[in-house]
């Protein structure tokens, strides 16, 4: 399910501002672009937004900005400076040069002087970072369930629909076995030309033709699994792979619906289902 959060936390020493966004996704899977400096803290971080979120590609942009003036010092490296001039002092004399060595030039040589970063404040920076966090899941989650209330009143209407489809199969494939007898009845006295009906023989064959177009159990079922659906729906909570796999059943039975359908109408009812079946195990992988 699509969403998008973003919260800015700031106090006087720096501030912090989180965005996320999401696309829909099987699976969580979280991508987290922050500075360096935060880097000690992405395992708090992804254990912070599993409390807010279970299926979903999500991005997560962290920008950090210190307002320490005093955040880094200078680090003089004395043992190595000795080093420097003791190298020095001997080239002069090895070469017979004047040793016209200043502190200057010294100062000038690698590492003898260092910017060197103070501690860092990790727990003051997570205080920061933790909030702004959980800000932006908050109003993250919030989209989601906007969103959520739609798609939720989209699928519901499309489970109506469904079941009107299995009420007209409900109420067609009783006619069916009637139709049935009759045809075998007209198409027996024609070949017939009138003569004695073996009405056994006439019973048989439509048990026979009952038996192979008999859909009452799937029927069934497909009303149950519909019901379920919407019971699920409006019960709330983590059910995106619940309904997948109860797409997946309902998938199964129209399909042996269409397979045992020796009627037009219901034909095209059971392709109606399908149809609509497809269209409502496409919503719910945007759901969680």
């Amino acid at each position: 399910m699509t969403g998008f959060g973003r919260c800015e936390v700031s106090e006087a020493e720096r501030k912090i501002t989180v965005e996320m966004k999401s696309v829909n996704h099987r699976y969580l899977d979280v991508n987290i672009k922050m500075p360096k400096k935060l880097n000690f803290f992405e395992a708090a971080i992804r254990s912070e937004l599993k409390n807010y979120i279970q299926r979903g590609k999500v991005d997560v942009f962290i920008t950090y900005e210190d307002f320490t003036e005093n955040n880094v010092c200078i680090r003089y490296n004395r043992e190595l400076a000795a080093e420097y001039l003791d190298y020095l002092k001997g080239m002069a004399e090895d070469f017979g040069l004047d040793n016209d060595i200043k502190v200057s030039h010294l100062s000038r040589y690698p590492e003898v002087f260092s910017m060197e970063e103070q501690t860092i404040d990790e727990e003051g920076i997570w205080k920061v970072l933790g909030a702004a966090v959980r800000g932006a899941a908050e109003n993250f989650v919030g989209t989601r369930i906007k969103e959520g209330e739609n798609l939720r009143e989209d699928l519901l209407g499309k489970l109506d629909g469904m079941l009107e489809h299995v009420g007209f199969i409900e109420a067609r494939s009783p006619q069916l076995q009637e139709e049935y007898t009759r045809k075998l009845r007209e198409r027996v006295r024609e070949l017939l030309d009138d003569a004695q009906i073996d009405e056994n023989r006439l019973l048989m064959e439509v048990t026979l033709f009952a038996d192979k177009v008999c859909v009452d159990e799937e029927l069934v079922r497909l009303r149950s699994h519909i019901e379920t659906t919407k019971q699920t729906l409006t019960g709330g909570g983590s059910i995106g792979r619940k309904l997948d796999f109860i797409a997946q059943e309902m998938n199964r039975e129209a399909n042996t619906i269409l397979s045992k359908a020796n009627d037009l109408e219901i034909s095209g009812r059971a392709i109606e289902l399908k149809t609509e079946i497809e269209k409502v195990r496409e919503q719910i992988q945007n759901i969680e």
